[in-house]
């Protein structure tokens, strides 16, 4: 099972043999990854983009964590699984992802929290997916792509535009950028980055589209 926050992922996990959740953050996710949790399920990936942390991680890098951390709590992704993947993915790096229910916009945040956590980027759902994967004992790993740079600050227009049901609400973009013109070039600029992200997000999509055994359970990603 595919976990991700926004519908343009879920659009690009989806598959013939993959079950997709998402929802935003309104709280609907949670409920239902918890309550699909009460049924089998060979492992979950929590898949999407995500904000980077280590100034060194470009867009389009690829994140495969071995630890997610959320505030006090840490949780150890399945490390034969986190290995699997990276050797899937070469270009992928290990460490630390933080995740949280708000974004962290400022470069000044980034820098704050990266200091605090050690982490490599953040995301708002992988601890949603580990904390519940791990109460029900189902295998669990992530997958992220750096959208947004720690360099750069995310523009209030994207922020507003980050819609809780996991749609981007282009009214609300607008109306951001109708009262604030000033931000357009770092709308520019997120776009850019967006589309390297997406586009690093469907190779590895692809390349994780080929079946992959665990210890506990045979767990995949179907072709797109």
């Amino acid at each position: 099972m595919v976990v991700t926050g926004m519908a343009f992922e879920a659009r690009i996990a989806a598959g013939t043999d993959v079950e997709v959740l998402y929802g935003g953050h309104d709280g609907k996710l949670e409920r239902e990854l918890a309550e699909r949790l009460r049924h089998p399920c060979d492992g979950v990936i929590s898949f999407g983009v995500a904000g980077g942390l280590d100034p060194l991680l470009m867009p389009g890098s690829i994140v495969v964590p071995e630890r997610i951390a959320s505030g006090e709590q840490s949780f150890d992704t399945n490390s034969a699984w986190s290995a699997i993947l990276r050797n899937a993915l070469p270009a992928a790096v290990g460490g630390i992802l933080a995740s949280g229910d708000a974004a962290v916009a400022s470069v000044a945040d980034k820098q704050a929290l990266q200091r605090a956590s050690g982490a490599l980027a953040i995301d708002m759902e992988s601890h949603l997916v580990a904390r519940l994967a791990f109460a029900a004992r189902v295998p669990y790993v992530a997958c992220r792509i750096i959208l947004d740079p720690a360099q750069r600050a995310l523009p209030s227009a994207a922020l507003a535009a980050f819609g809780r049901d996991g749609h981007t609400d282009m009214k609300a973009l607008l109306s951001s950028l109708a009262s604030h013109p000033g931000q357009l070039s770092d709308l520019l600029q997120l776009a850019r980055d967006a589309k390297t992200a997406k586009t690093a997000l469907r190779k590895a999509r692809t390349t994780l589209g080929l079946r992959y055994a665990l210890p506990e359970a045979p767990v995949y990603l179907a072709s797109a």
